[in-house]
């Protein structure tokens, strides 16, 4: 009996030997620096966020974040760039509802699957944007643009560089019975830049990349898109309160790793991830952007993208988009 064990015994231990390599290579991760890749360009929202997450990462693990900006085709390249990367939690895609909500309703194709190519590891906020005009514009509130737009039907336009921000604008016209002309953008900092030239007339962008320049005095605030009131500019009306009723409009950001990350990595990366969000290092962004810090694990984040998928799906169909 001994002699017919021993070699099954001798098996046993050389696959226990095999098997302890494999668990102990994720017990060192993170070894080496990460890399969160950025649908937007830098400056944008989701930049901002994305570098304030990655320091407190850094300050908690030692270890090095890149933050890699690879703005344009409305999140395309930085999504397909996150899906084709090796599974091994060093690429992490810092996005929003545009790649992972949005995009498989705008579009009739799109170069990746917002499920199937990814491994959601953790929400990390949300927030409403704000209605920006260059003050060229002869319209102080929200009412006295409608007026303006059914003016002249046609003649002003509206950027938008993320998906957000166009249906959010798209969404305007259709609830206020106004026809404004849309521009696209890569990225919503550079739809800025043509508002603060008078190039375009009106956006409704993330209040990260619109508030500062109310502040300074080079645009000027007709309404806010959340429900209520920004804590951060208060004597800004909702646009619903302004006179488009029933009006809201949010924009939410995530994290995800390409799809068959060991599980193993991706409970690392949600445990730094959700830590790093409530940290006080990214406290700054969160406060100065009046963006709610919401964070999840990755069951939750799946069940949450495929709710927003289907409320966008909705948004995009009642606007009358069609899928480009």
């Amino acid at each position: 009996m001994y002699a017919i064990c021993r070699p099954l015994a001798f098996a046993a231990v050389t696959f226990v030997s095999l098997a302890l390599p494999m668990g102990s290579a994720w017990a060192d991760y993170p070894d080496k620096p990460i890399r969160f890749v950025v649908p937007f360009a830098a400056g944008s929202a989701t930049d901002q966020l994305a570098r304030a997450i990655g320091q407190a990462v850094t300050l908690d693990t030692k270890v090095t974040v890149v933050v890699d900006n690879k703005p344009g085709a409305a999140g395309f390249i930085a999504a397909s760039d996150v899906a084709k990367a090796s599974p091994d939690g060093y690429t992490v895609l810092i996005t929003t509802n545009t790649t992972h909500a949005a995009n498989e309703h705008l579009f009739k194709k799109l170069p990746y699957d917002p499920v199937k190519d990814y491994s959601p590891i953790t929400a990390l906020g949300r927030g409403g944007q704000i209605m920006v005009v260059n003050p060229a514009v002869p319209a102080k509130t929200v009412g006295e643009f409608i007026a303006l737009a059914k003016k002249e039907p046609g003649k002003l336009s509206f950027g938008s560089g993320s998906s957000s921000s166009r249906i959010a604008g798209e969404l305007f016209q259709q609830m206020a019975h106004v026809e404004l002309l849309h521009v696209p953008y890569k990225s919503n900092p550079l739809a800025i830049t043509d508002l603060l030239g008078n190039q375009i007339q009106m956006m409704i962008t993330d209040t990260a990349t619109g508030l500062p320049q109310v502040k300074t005095g080079k645009l000027r605030a007709l309404g806010v898109s959340s429900k209520s009131r920004s804590p951060l500019a208060p004597d800004v009306p909702t646009i619903d309160e302004a006179g488009v009723k029933g009006y809201e409009m949010s924009y939410w950001f995530a994290a995800y790793a390409p799809a068959k990350t060991p599980q193993a990595v991706v409970d690392k990366l949600n445990a730094m991830l959700v830590k790093a969000a409530k940290s006080e290092t990214a406290a700054n962004f969160y406060q100065s952007t009046g963006t709610e810090v919401f964070t999840s694990t990755p069951a939750e984040l799946a069940k949450f993208q495929n709710q927003e998928s289907a409320k966008w799906g909705r948004i995009i169909k009642s606007a009358n988009i069609q899928p480009e």
